[in-house]
């Protein structure tokens, strides 16, 4: 290490998320490494370390003897005030050598404010943040991960952005780069020839035309880059490579526990469920599978719980055989086992027994709308009958606290389905004191959290304007306003983070130039953190760059208009989600994919659809 990064590591908070050297991390000899990877989280430690896609490819990089993946997060604010003092670059925290000494910097893109720590991190390890500034083929930068779904407002700074699921191709360019690496190659013609592997988007050979509007007029491929790039799919995902063990952080991570993956994809169809269309199509893992991956892990970790992930756990199709299988287990080594993603539509007595065991708290449900119409509308497919009937059961079975998930501004909303929300959170406590065999001695506790709704790519509402913020702001109002009892509690989301990510969840290629206006001269980085997100620097930043923030966030697209995500291909047909918008509008519903196939385009190879 450093000695002068010793020497300020004593006057940082949290100085372990800087430091490495964690049980399980992986450490080798560079004389005997043909490619570094640094694989980076532009996030700070907790929230990296907590992400259960970095696990699985930093273990499958290093699988590879000649290959060595290092991980890099973003520091907090006063860190990296040291670093620039004291002119410490950032580095990978296996080997403590700057981002200037690996072959590959890759990013995994989970949420749209982070884009300006992807800047951030670059300058912080010196390298160039433009794309055309780094001419050679070391320091290539890479990015994947679900806002890869549009990367037009980083295809300035990004080198080769990676689409869909990486356990297949991230080794196949990798096997690419080093061939170049070996053979002297031009970073041009690794772009070139990397641009033919499927799942591979290199943004630099395509050029982009626009009409006099602003819309999108064409979408141009060059030397040979394909005019349509698809996303990959691991097909059998008992097949794929597993890790047997994680990195144990030091300190304390927002998930602190084992993350076993149980199926990809769903089944269900909500129309503004960007990870339900973008993860098709579904696919499962086998009993055996999960349960062989839950004891390595907690063998090799130490761990004392485990969480099962996946969109909606509940939706797996053997899920009370699964969980006796589990349990099995977790009981006799006394680990607890955590089922984040219950539908309350299949949650049942059955799958409450298995989980009171180790839930201390209240449950936490999903309905997303206040009122039967607007579920319709977002094919939410749940009835209130069905919502009142799980809290029931949770109530039945001891729980005297039920969480509810709702969305403001959602496609058609009136303030009568904002008033939803309250009056079914007050059905849901009625219900509680007209039950005979409630918790005796117990009040019950309704949480509403209401987030605010943004459209995003590949979804039905991907063509539907974002409210604004004085109508978002007007509609938690009228919900605060609509609460009648102390048993209610409700919070919500700051309307400016949401109103920002509007405006990058849909964007194209020239919010670059703001982008980098937010990071270089306003200082923006770090903007999920409230106490450094700058919102009105944001809005100089694209006053300034001449950018009509309504044009991206608050404009209903036209269905024959070519939106800047057109050119890639995550299995989802336009003319399908063309359909589920119009048929949002009517209020009707379509039928999960085990009931009837919707023909959305997600087709395993040999032409069988999933679900």
């Amino acid at each position: 290490m450093n000695p002068e990064l010793e020497k300020i590591l004593m006057q940082v908070q949290k100085p372990s998320r800087y430091t490495g050297g964690e049980l399980n991390s992986v450490v080798k000899d560079k004389s005997k490494v043909d490619v570094r990877f640094a694989f980076c989280f532009p996030d700070e430690y907790s929230v990296g370390m907590s992400h259960l896609g970095m696990k699985i490819l930093y273990s499958l990089i290093n699988s590879r003897d000649n290959y060595w993946c290092e991980r890099v997060f973003a520091p907090w604010t006063d860190f990296e005030a040291l670093m620039r003092e004291k002119g410490i670059l950032l580095y990978g925290l296996e080997s403590f050598d700057p981002l200037t000494e690996f072959d590959i910097i890759g990013f995994t893109m989970q949420y749209e404010l982070s884009y300006t720590n992807v800047l951030n991190m670059l300058d912080l390890g010196g390298i160039p943040v433009l794309a055309k500034d780094r001419t050679q083929l070391k320091g290539l930068v890479v990015a994947g991960g679900p806002c890869v779904c549009n990367p037009e407002p980083l295809a300035d700074f990004i080198d080769v952005f990676i689409l869909g699921e990486g356990e297949e191709v991230t080794l196949e360019w990798m096997d690419l780069y080093a061939q170049a690496k070996r053979e002297g190659w031009t970073k041009d013609a690794f772009l070139r020839a990397a641009c033919k592997i499927e799942g591979v988007y290199v943004p630099s050979l395509y050029d982009i035309s626009y009409h006099d509007d602003g819309t999108i007029a064409a979408v141009t491929p060059r030397e040979g880059a394909p005019a349509k790039v698809r996303k990959r799919v691991v097909a059998d995902l008992d097949g794929m490579y597993l890790p047997e063990n994680f990195v144990v952080p030091y300190t304390e991570t927002v998930h602190d526990r084992a993350v076993v993956e149980v199926l990809r994809g769903c089944i269900r169809g909500c129309r503004f469920c960007q990870a339900g269309f973008i993860c098709r199509p579904f696919r499962q893992r086998s009993i055996g599978s999960i349960r062989q991956q839950s004891q390595s892990l907690c063998e090799s970790t130490g761990y004392e719980e485990i969480s099962l992930s996946s969109l909606s756990t509940s939706d797996y199709t053997e899920i009370e055989q699964l969980l006796s299988d589990l349990t099995d287990y977790t009981e006799g080594e006394k680990i607890n086992l955590s089922l984040p993603s219950l539908r309350i539509d299949n949650f049942s007595q059955e799958v409450l027994d298995k989980i009171k065991k180790v839930r201390k708290s209240g449950l936490t449900f999903a309905p997303e709308a206040g009122t039967q119409r607007l579920r319709d509308v977002i094919n939410k497919n749940v009835t209130e009958d069905e919502v009142m009937t799980s809290c029931r059961i949770a109530f039945e079975g001891g729980y005297t606290a039920v969480k509810l998930y709702f969305m403001l501004g959602l496609p058609t909303e009136t303030m009568e389905d904002v008033e939803g929300i309250a009056q079914l959170a007050q059905r849901i406590v009625d219900m509680y004191y007209g039950m005979e065999n409630r918790p005796k001695g117990k009040a019950v506790s309704v949480s509403i959290s209401a987030s605010s709704f943004v459209p995003k790519p590949f979804t039905p509402f991907q063509f539907e304007p974002q409210d604004t913020m004085e109508q978002i702001v007007e509609k938690q109002k009228r919900l605060v306003a609509s609460i009648r009892s102390r048993k209610i509690s409700c919070s919500w989301h700051d309307v400016h983070v949401s109103v920002l990510e509007g405006i990058l969840a849909r964007g194209d290629r020239r919010l670059g130039a703001a982008i980098y206006k937010a990071w270089k001269d306003k200082g923006c980085r770090l903007d999920s953190w409230d106490e450094v997100f700058r919102f009105d620097a944001w809005m100089e930043a694209f006053a300034e760059c001449g950018i009509d923030t309504a044009f991206y966030a608050n404009r209903r697209r036209s269905y024959d208009e070519i939106l800047p995500w057109d050119h890639l291909d995550y299995y989802i047909r336009k003319d399908f989600l063309i359909r589920e918008d119009e048929k949002a509008h009517e209020a009707a519903t379509t039928p999960n994919c085990r009931q009837q196939c919707s023909g959305c385009g997600a087709r395993l190879e040999g032409g069988v659809y999933c679900g």
